[in-house]
């Protein structure tokens, strides 16, 4: 869970908020091992966007910030990696100068809703920074220690801003498998109350999400 502090007049339903939940996760890597896990992070997050319906997005490749930490050869190594995997899977993309983050370059997936407007949601960053500042290291093949690469990946990115751009997308009628209610029995007369209420739970011990409506 992390806060920002959005002035009033840019607060935005569940688009834009000052608290929100990322799906935030850090993998340690080798150098030689960031360019498959890159890639295999990407066909995850992929994956998951479309899984939702979300064909409809942009590419972005973000590089190095006027302020920013690490070596030149660093950059370079993890900024090569990025456009690999995002080259090895034929995905069109546009580079974002100087909007990486300070301490690396990134991969960010724009998503379109209903409306055609774009909304920052998934994102694949390389780290060199961290790995340095906590004293990580590894004991390689050779026998000597080894510092990681670490790489940031959020699949949804805001929890909230994805649900908000899900019900936008979807205009509120979900796909069966997501609809938080799946059916509901409606009776036409007050006889077939017993028997609407014994298909609903019915379906339910089959595992389908179902309400009954009893109204006259």
């Amino acid at each position: 869970t992390v806060y920002r502090y959005e002035r009033s007049g840019v607060l935005h339903g569940l688009l834009r908020v000052r608290g929100f939940t990322q799906d935030d996760a850090h993998i340690f890597v080798s150098e030689e091992q960031a360019g498959d896990e890159i890639t295999k992070v990407l066909d995850l997050t992929l994956y998951v966007l479309k899984t939702f319906g979300f064909d409809d997005y942009d590419v972005y490749l973000s590089t190095r910030p006027e302020k920013s930490v690490g070596t030149d050869e660093h950059w370079e190594v993890a900024t090569n990696a990025l456009e690999g995997a995002l080259k090895a899977r034929g995905l069109d993309y546009e580079i974002d100068p100087g909007e990486g983050v300070f301490y690396g370059p990134k991969i960010d997936i724009k998503v379109r809703d209903s409306l055609g407007r774009a909304w920052q949601c998934s994102t694949i960053q390389v780290d060199f920074n961290l790995p340095e500042r906590f004293d990580v290291t590894y004991r390689g093949s050779d026998g000597a220690e080894h510092r990681p690469i670490m790489i940031h990946r959020a699949l949804m990115g805001s929890l909230e801003r994805f649900f908000g751009i899900l019900v936008e997308h979807h205009a509120g009628a979900f796909p069966l498998w997501l609809t938080p209610e799946q059916v509901n029995v409606l009776t036409i007369a007050d006889r077939h109350d017993e028997y609407a209420i014994e298909v609903r739970n019915r379906l339910r011990e089959a595992g389908i999400r179902a309400e009954t409506n009893l109204a006259n």
